[in-house]
């Protein structure tokens, strides 16, 4: 470190600076007969600028100041300019609102948040959370004045002032023309929450603003990435929002998207496992919402998800501004947001609609939280898996008895088949006898697989926005709410990444063997389907490339679900199973007379009628 030494040639620079200093100050001063005359003609320009200024009163007419260096200075100016009012000069800066949860920093120039910083969690790489930095955000307010000019919010100097509302810090930022007439952002933080009041407000304004235009509010924020995989997170960040009551809609998370709703309660800027969400207690008249998709690849160096845009009209009661909300910046978490049921905000969470959304919420997520209280997080997505697919293993059993049953009827159908080749009708008239006869229904093995799809949905959508996988371990998946890796690779390959993952591995593997028991079966039984095969192969290569890059506790659960399935066939087709004991029953059934329901009855009489009108063409 360089000394801090004075030298001689310091020494003589200060000294000559000195007296050139003292040598201006007495050359600048005036002679007395110089500041006589000043002083007249100073009283001189007084006399004519109070005449000027009485005449301009009466025409109205504006007084703009000249033309200062100061930046606090010129905001007096372009306020003059814009609006014949004149707010009091402030500085630049910025003040911190932070409990143990949440940092942030309001900026004087905007009065905004400019820094929005989560104290208890950390991205991927080790960096601290942000969901505001580096001006990634706007928060702006348009007014239209009664000369019809144009006020922008981000171009104002706010003064702020801090002071203590029981265990509360409040903050007012005020841009004021005067102690009186002011416009006001309020901000209250409580110890230990993510989320804080916020008001704006104007007073004494009354008669600069245009009432008859609203104001304007413009949100625009970009999402910065947190996760390691930006694409991956890009698919589970959207703008979600809550309208005309209790209805929840969304953009697009995969293109551009633009939509226009009315009564909007709360709009959420979601960022998958984060959220900043405005909600207001007067719903807002209209909102006008944008999505922007920022992701066009897989690559390390993008930085930001989407960029998101509204714009919202600010209604005046008696000519000035009143509106009460609030800011979140926290997780999107649901025991987080569980906690704001007066605004609903748990709702913003993308568990899926209808049943789907309902299983998940109130069934999967509970369970799965009472299970991680005394199980690590992976073990917990096994243990839960496994009550699942025991829990379904009726289905299961019916659905597979139906594919016993149709194995065994196979050779009478390959019989009817070769037959009635030349005669489809017909063909189909014998088959469907056969399985009246029979009491076989082909429809029996599709409806226990449509009765499991609202689980599946569900688990589907459950994992890759459950906060609690959140950079969670297991076994060599570092981190559960993203994809695990097991070898990099020096090139990426479209559609798969730049890495190999080894959960969607074995994921594929035992889904390609469940398809070979199942779809492999319905080969048999079911010729002329030859796409079938195509599919037990599409599956598994599915599951393998494109769940390469998705969350590994989602790919865990589906190879714990398919290997736990295929061991409840083994179990049912071995030792509950008899296929030739299914054989007799089925021999005996076709035995007894059989009654036909409606149903069949009018199937039946369709198919011969079909039969009759073929003969008459024949003929």
């Amino acid at each position: 470190m360089e000394e801090n030494k004075l030298d001689l040639n310091s020494i003589i620079g200060f000294v000559l600076i000195f007296v050139i200093l003292i040598f201006w100050f007495y050359q600048s001063q005036p002679t007395p007969e110089e500041l006589e005359a000043q002083k007249a003609q100073q009283e001189q320009v007084e006399e004519q600028q109070a005449q000027q200024e009485a005449e301009k009163a009466k025409e109205e007419v504006v007084v703009v100041p000249e033309p200062v260096a100061n930046d606090s200075v010129r905001q007096s100016q372009y306020l003059s300019s814009a609006g014949a009012f004149s707010f009091t000069p402030s500085t630049d800066g910025t003040t911190v609102l932070e409990n143990d949860l949440l940092y942030l920093e309001i900026a004087n120039k905007g009065g905004q948040i400019t820094e929005a910083r989560m104290k208890q969690f950390v991205t991927y790489d080790s960096v601290p959370v942000y969901l505001i930095n580096e001006a990634n955000s706007d928060f702006n307010l348009v007014f239209s004045t009664r000369d019809n000019r144009v006020l922008n919010t981000r171009d104002l100097f706010f003064e702020p002032s801090m002071q203590a509302n029981g265990d509360n810090q409040v903050l007012s930022m005020k841009a004021k023309i005067s102690d009186t007439q002011f416009l006001e952002y309020r901000y209250e933080m409580k110890p230990d929450e993510y989320m804080l009041d916020f008001a704006v407000r104007s007073q004494g304004l009354n008669a600069t603003f245009n009432s008859s235009q609203p104001a304007s509010l413009e949100w625009d924020l970009k999402g910065i990435r947190h996760n390691k995989s930006v694409q991956y997170e890009n698919r589970y960040s959207r703008l979600t929002y809550k309208y005309e009551g209790d209805k929840v809609s969304k953009l697009s998370e995969s293109s551009d998207d633009e939509e226009s709703e009315v009564d909007v309660q709360w709009l959420s800027y979601r960022q998958h496992f984060f959220s900043s969400i405005l909600a207001t207690k007067t719903p807002f008249e209209t909102a006008e919402l944008t999505t922007v998709n920022l992701v066009e690849e897989e690559s390390k160096e993008t930085q930001f998800t989407k960029q998101y845009t509204t714009k919202v009209p600010l209604q005046y009661t008696a000519g000035e501004l009143n509106y009460a909300m609030n800011w979140y910046y926290g997780p999107t978490d649901l025991r987080v947001l569980d906690d704001y049921k007066e605004y609903g905000l748990a709702d913003s969470i993308p568990y899926g609609w209808g049943i789907f959304g309902w299983i998940n919420r109130y069934v999967f997520t509970p369970f799965y939280g009472f299970l991680t209280s005394f199980l690590p997080f992976g073990l917990a997505i096994v243990v839960m898996t496994i009550i699942v697919r025991v829990a379904m293993s009726p289905v299961t059993y019916k659905s597979y008895l139906s594919q016993a049953k149709m194995k065994v009827l196979k050779p009478e159908i390959t019989e009817i088949n070769e037959r009635l080749k030349d005669n489809a009708m017909k063909k189909q008239q014998e088959t469907m006898k056969l399985y009246n006869k029979a009491g076989v229904s082909p429809m029996s093995g599709c409806i226990p697989a449509v009765l499991q799809l609202p689980i599946f949905y569900a688990l589907f959508m459950f994992f890759p926005t459950s906060f609690s996988l959140r950079q969670k371990s297991f076994l060599w998946a570092e981190d559960l709410s993203s994809y695990d890796t097991i070898f990099e690779l020096p090139f990426t390959i479209p559609f798969y990444g730049d890495h190999v993952s080894l959960f969607p591995i074995l994921a594929s593997v035992a889904i390609f063997f469940y398809m070979m028991m199942t779809t492999g079966q319905n080969m048999q039984t079911q010729p002329g389907m030859p796409n079938m095969k195509f599919i037990m192969y599409l599956s598994p290569l599915f599951m393998l490339i494109f769940f390469n890059n998705y969350a590994s506790g989602l790919s865990l659960y589906y190879f714990v679900s398919n290997l736990i399935t295929i061991l409840i066939m083994i179990a049912i087709k071995r030792f509950i199973l008899d296929e030739d004991k299914i054989h007799a029953q089925i021999q005996e059934k076709k035995k007894q007379p059989k009654k036909e329901n409606r149903f069949q009855k009018k199937m039946r009489e369709m198919m011969e009628q079909a039969e009759e009108q073929k003969k008459l063409k024949q003929k």
